[in-house]
């Protein structure tokens, strides 16, 4: 047979399974109980020294053949998460200053607010990303729209919409007798996450305050929000695009007027659409308009 644990460390892993064991009576005979060694000549513990029980409810409780890692300070933005790996060969999360000052958005003009975005590390993506996409036209826009996140191209030239979306935006604006100057256009997030994959929550949440602190600096008439993830960002919903669009909602204290709109991505993998598109579009340009 194998060797066992000695008696005190047996009946604590028992215990901690959940399992009642019955101690022997204090001056019993050496090997009354279930406590005491079956065989005097068993070898010595088989596990290391360092190996100690968990404190929790015993259903969860496990044992831990390594002493237990140091603990890293975990805040909401923080890259860490009690699943993190390590070890040779384990990701290494980017570096976040959770140490700097955190700087109040509501307060910031223009200037600040585009230094403090494009000095933010307060998520992962500031490892990968070349430089943040913050927004691009008029400060005073009536009209503002909302996209999801930058592209390859668009975290090459930090500005939003600058490939084939951006043309077909461009398309969609002087339709309803508007250009790229007239209105202001930003993201969900300002940092392009890798292979352009859908924004994780934490993330979108990192860049939120940096969001509507822009709505609140342009003060639109009207939102348009292009897309699935910036409409369930913005509203906080799991609903689809095609079950939102086509109907004003309203977004914030302000309840400002929101009209959501399919993303001119997918537009250009799914031409079918413009036509819904463009019915949305001309109950903005009616809004604006007053009509």
């Amino acid at each position: 047979m194998g060797a066992t644990l000695d008696p005190v460390r047996r009946r604590l892993y028992l215990e901690a399974m959940g399992i009642q064991v019955w101690r022997h009576r204090a001056g019993a005979p050496a090997g009354e109980g279930d406590d005491a060694p079956r065989d005097a000549g068993q070898a010595a513990d088989p596990l290391p020294a360092a190996a100690s029980l968990s404190s929790g409810a015993p259903s969860a409780n496990r044992v831990s053949t390594a002493p237990e890692a140091p603990r890293l300070p975990i805040t909401p933005n923080s890259p860490f998460s009690p699943t993190a790996r390590s070890g040779p060969g384990a990701p290494v999360p980017a570096r976040v200053d959770t140490a700097a000052p955190t700087v109040e958005v509501s307060t910031l003009g223009w200037d600040e607010l585009r230094a403090a975005v494009a000095t933010c590390r307060a998520c992962g993506l500031c490892a990968t990303r070349t430089q943040t996409v913050f927004g691009v036209g008029r400060r005073d826009a009536d009209l503002m729209f909302i996209g999801e996140a930058p592209g390859a191209e668009e975290d090459r030239r930090g500005e939003p919409f600058v490939g084939r979306a951006g043309q077909l935006l461009d398309r969609m604006l002087a339709a309803i007798g508007l250009d790229r100057d007239q209105v202001f256009i930003a993201n969900i997030l300002k940092c392009r996450p890798p292979g352009n994959r859908d924004p994780k929550p934490e993330e979108a949440a990192a860049c939120r305050a940096f969001l509507l602190r822009q709505i609140a600096l342009v003060q639109p008439r009207v939102l348009v929000s292009l897309g699935r993830i910036s409409a369930q960002n913005l509203l906080e919903t799991d609903e689809a695009v095609g079950r939102l669009r086509g109907r004003w909602l309203s977004f914030g204290p302000a309840a400002l007027p929101l009209m959501v709109t399919y993303h001119p991505s997918y537009l250009l993998r799914s031409p079918e659409q413009k036509a819904r598109a463009w019915q949305d579009l001309v109950q903005v340009a009616r809004r604006l308009r007053g009509a």
